[in-house]
């Protein structure tokens, strides 16, 4: 017997998990374990007969085969079917667990029992989407299994249910492609419209006004905090539909009830002595980890909280019941618990930028318009020679006074300054209130009036909605501004479950963060080397970020060991006394823990690197360590102009979203700084441009873009891609590729992309993309991708593959660029191969190769014999041979490759100590000799050693005809 279990007080997620499961394993049964939620008795009246059900008194377990559970990998939700799990694995039979729920810690066979809360499992699928039937349900996708109407409609049921229809925050694209797939099974619109969200019934309908009436509202820094404590007489089935619908008519972000079950006291309105008390909670806010530090505020997760009651849940769900003979005093406590976790909002020195921007009064309109345009800003703070603050200017004032020709005029006679100011301290529900009040956009943040930083309309507005695109479960630490905030979690779970099936929260273990995550998959040596390089930067207050590839690859490739040569790291950190930036000062105090690494410092700010060249461990080894910083390209394709800045102007300053991403190292470490949805366009497979100008600033990252989308399998985002075909049909790369040999940083640039194309497997798809963008105009205007040039490459490459291990001097990425150039005239290849910097070699290659070509067309038309041919070619380099032969298949490229696979490897059968030894005088006739016997043996008149020998003595007699 196979059977699928589900949690006791079932719902439809479980439920659906459960008969999809039965179509994955046929002839599987269904077990509810113990009651199940009001919506789902009532569904159940109606189509039973529909599904694998089984009672549970029928259950013959001696006849037990596997056991499947749904929903829950804690053995206490099982109810009475728990023992079914340990006569499961004394047996031997095997059990798989599908569930959504990702915080608790899941027990494998060969493991110690410990407390007994978790299921022994032989295979988990346990993954962070919004319904367990989501996950059941790919699998029947990907199997191509035909459903019928009642089955994909409970399915259905299932994740409408745990997703609230797909409005829940932990919902993901995968619940809403799998709901997709239902529907086109048939799933039944109507039924799920009476059951998913199902009315009130009689009793709960009266209970409703009076919980209304009886509501507490408390706001606590902008949180709204509801509780109401509720008399019953006997159990009231679907409480938690109560609570739904209290949620939405008062629209608070937490909301406590609780229904003391016993008879009313005459003496008092408040709930008796020795009833049974219910409590159910619901939280809009998302849940911090688990693994807090112990300074940081506390975070609300109402399964913590419920817990402690014997009761259960997640953060943004939960529920308990309980027997107390005070259940007043028990709900009072329960309510100043939340109170006590609501989390506080942040202050304005936890959201502003700084070091402020700031001018002076005297700077004139067009030099204030030039500021804003190099730094992206929409406003400028202007202090006097004390730097006081005297007033704010916005783009408004400049582009107005502009506009009437008052270019020439100082920003002090267009400033306001009557500025609303606030002190670091402020929270943000003020700052909200100000901005909106005021229509401000920037506000001051002063210290004893000096000016420390500022807060803009973009810091509250990411503070506040950020967590809608982050799907990690983390709330904004009050340290960092425009934190990753998170999913939270809206399980329903019916209050009416038994007292035992309560989660025992503190054996479950926190979610497992990126730190982690980051230290299982690199090597513990280099894990020993980030930590040190993190204590040193911790002892100075400053913080340290694991940043770009390295964190886009730990998240793209979770579960896999990351193999890291390359690791950035960038300080976020100011020392005002030092002369030299953190990253360099940083480097040299860790260089002195590890002598035998190179120093390298560059740029204005002396950003540093760490190189180990052979280490005995991790072989070559580069930890660059970097200041974080901001910068400005003064016009298209110049070098950049950097500033000392915050991590997340350095952040800002990168090319796609999927690279601006960074992991927290420093404490409290683990947190993910996301602030443009690298980690979304990661999930839908983007590559996604940061600013519009991208492209025109930096022609290379066009092909940074392409690269990273053929390598990963993504696809260019639309937006970006429309970015690109701007950049190109501006006519700004040709405009550049006069002036572009003064910009040296480009060349290298385009140079390095050019050779991680070229070099890697992927590179016809590279190019094919590159050319579809009309990107190869970046390297010259009239360069494009012909069939011709396609079968050339296609040619080139086939026989790099068979003759490199032959040649080793040939450089492959190099010559495949090479062709690329041919199709341009010689002055055209000269010039783009000048500007990349090749080798004068390769660019002597591209000068010479038509009239070499010429050359070996007539001298080939007047050799028929190889020893004729050979000669001809022999003095030739070989990767100038090569490109002939892909540029000429017929008759060069035959004969070429005749000789580069044949002729070339054809050595005389003799040498000069053979020589001496037949009596032939020592001199330079060897040379002759052996070139006579080599052609001999290339023409087929000589093919063995003996042959060889007759042929000498038939041709060159002793003594030999040579003068020594």
């Amino acid at each position: 017997m196979d059977l699928v279990l589900c949690h006791e007080t079932a719902d439809f997620d479980t439920l659906g998990a459960a008969v999809a499961v039965t179509r994955l394993r046929p002839g599987s049964r269904v077990v509810l374990t113990g009651g199940s939620a009001p919506a789902v008795r009532a569904f159940l009246a109606l189509h039973r007969d529909e599904y694998a059900l089984i009672e549970r008194r029928a259950v013959e377990i001696s006849q037990l085969r596997s056991l499947t559970i749904v929903d829950t990998h804690q053995r206490d939700r099982l109810g009475y079917a728990a023992d079914w799990v340990d006569y499961a694995v004394a047996n031997q039979c095997p059990i798989w667990i599908y569930d959504h729920h990702v915080g608790y810690s899941v027990q494998r066979p060969n493991e110690d029992a410990g407390d007994g809360e978790n299921i022994p499992a032989t295979y988990t699928q346990i993954e962070a989407v919004g319904a367990t039937t989501t996950l059941v349900v790919e699998a029947l996708k990907e199997r191509s299994i035909v459903l019928s109407v009642p089955e994909a409609t409970v399915m259905a049921l299932g994740i409408h249910g745990d997703t609230g229809s797909l409005t829940f925050a932990q919902t993901t694209v995968r619940d809403a492609q799998a709901l997709t797939w239902l529907m086109e099974q048939g799933a039944s619109l109507r039924a799920i419209a009476d059951f998913a969200e199902p009315g009130l019934s009689p009793q709960l309908q009266r209970l409703l006004p009076a919980a209304l009436n009886q509501l507490t509202h408390e706001i606590h820094d902008g949180i709204t905090f509801a509780y109401v404590l509720l008399t019953t007489h006997g159990r009231v089935p679907g409480l938690s539909s109560l609570v739904g619908q209290l949620m939405v008519a008062t629209q608070s972000d937490v909301l406590l009830l609780g229904a003391a079950a016993g008879k009313p006291s005459p003496a008092v309105s408040s709930p008796a002595d020795g009833s049974k008390l219910t409590l159910i909670g619901r939280s809009r806010l998302a849940s911090r980890p688990n693994n807090q530090p112990s300074n940081g505020p506390t975070a609300l997760h109402l399964g913590h909280v419920l817990g402690n009651l014997g009761g259960g849940g997640h953060a943004g769900a939960a529920a308990a019941t309980l027997q107390t003979d005070n259940p007043e005093a028990v709900f009072q406590q329960t309510v100043a618990n939340i109170r006590d976790r609501l989390p506080r909002a942040p202050q304005a020195l936890d959201l502003m930028s700084a070091p402020v921007r700031t001018i002076r009064p005297d700077t004139s309109i067009v030099d204030a318009q030039r500021i804003l345009l190099r730094y992206g800003h929409v406003g400028l703070t202007v202090v006097n020679d004390r730097d006081q603050l005297v007033g704010m200017i916005s783009r408004r004032d400049i582009e107005l006074a502009l506009h009437y020709g008052f270019g020439h005029a100082p920003v002090k006679g267009y400033m306001t300054t009557r500025v609303k100011t606030i002190a670091p301290d402020t929270r943000l529900p003020e700052i909200q209130q100000l901005m909106v009040t005021y229509d401000i956009g920037r506000l001051p943040v002063l210290d004893n009036h000096r000016l420390v930083g500022i807060v803009t309309r973009t810091d509250a507005l990411r503070q506040l909605y950020y967590s809608q695109l982050n799907p990690e479960n983390r709330y904004p630490p009050a340290d960092l501004d425009a934190r990753n905030s998170g999913a939270i979690e809206q399980d329903f779970i019916d209050a009416e479950a038994a007292p035992n099936s309560a989660v025992n929260y503190s054996a479950a273990k926190p979610l497992e963060d990126l730190l982690t995550r980051l230290q299982t998959a690199i090597h513990p040596q280099l894990w020993e080397m980030i930590m040190q390089i993190t204590q040193a930067a911790q002892q100075r207050g400053w913080h340290l970020y694991l940043i770009g590839g390295a964190v886009r690859d730990l998240l793209l490739n979770a579960g896999e060991p990351l193999i890291l040569q390359d690791v950035d790291l960038v300080v976020d950190g100011l020392d005002v006394q030092a002369t030299v930036g953190a990253g360099l000062t940083l480097a040299e105090i860790v260089q002195t823990q590890h002598p035998e690494a190179e120093l390298q410092t560059y740029g204005k700010f002396q950003t540093a690197a760490l190189i180990w060249h052979h280490h005995p461990v991790l072989g070559s080894l580069m930890i660059d360590i970097a200041t974080a910083r901001t910068e400005f390209y003064p016009y298209p394709a110049a070098n950049p102009e950097v500033e000392p800045s915050s991590i997340r102007q350095d952040l800002y300053r990168r090319d796609f979203t999927i690279n601006a991403m960074a992991l927290r190292l420093s404490q409290p470490g683990g947190e993910l700084l996301d602030f443009f949805g690298g980690r979304l366009d990661l999930t839908q497979r983007h590559i996604r441009v940061l600013h519009p100008n991208s492209f025109i600033e930096d022609p290379t990252r066009i092909y940074r873009g392409v690269r990273f989308a053929v390598r990963l399998g993504f696809s260019l985002e639309s937006e970006t891609e429309r970015y690109i075909h701007h950049a190109i049909s501006s006519g700004i790369y040709t405009q550049m590729q006069a002036e572009v040999a003064v910009i040296p940083a480009l060349q290298t640039r385009l140079k390095r992309e050019l050779k991680y194309i070229f070099e890697a497997h992927y590179w016809p798809a590279a190019l094919r993309l590159l050319d579809q963008l009309g990107a190869l105009q970046c390297l010259h205007s009239r360069l494009a991708l012909s069939d011709r040039l396609w079968h050339q490459l296609r040619r080139l490459s086939d026989w790099l593959d068979r003759v490199s291990d032959r040649y080793p001097q040939l450089v492959p990425w190099q010559l495949r660029l090479e062709i690329v150039l041919t199709h341009l005239d010689v002055a055209a290849r000269i010039q783009v191969a000048q500007t990349l910097q090749l080798p004068e070699d390769s660019q002597e290659r591209l000068k010479q190769l038509d009239s070499a070509e010429a050359e070996l067309h007539q001298q080939l038309a007047h050799s028929s014999l190889p020893s004729q041919i050979a000669r001809c070619l022999r003095e030739r380099d070989v990767a100038l041979l090569l490109l002939i032969g892909a540029r000429h298949p017929r008759p060069l490229g035959e004969t070429i490759w005749a000789y580069l696979t044949r002729w070339s490897q054809v050595k005389a059968p003799l040498n000069g100590h053979d020589l001496k030894q037949l009596g032939y005088q020592p001199g330079k006739q060897y040379k002759v000799l052996l070139s006579v016997l080599q052609d001999a043996m290339l023409d087929g008149t000589s093919k063995t050693r003996e042959e060889a020998i007759a042929f000498l003595k038939a041709h060159y007699p002793l003594p030999t005809p040579f003068e020594d």
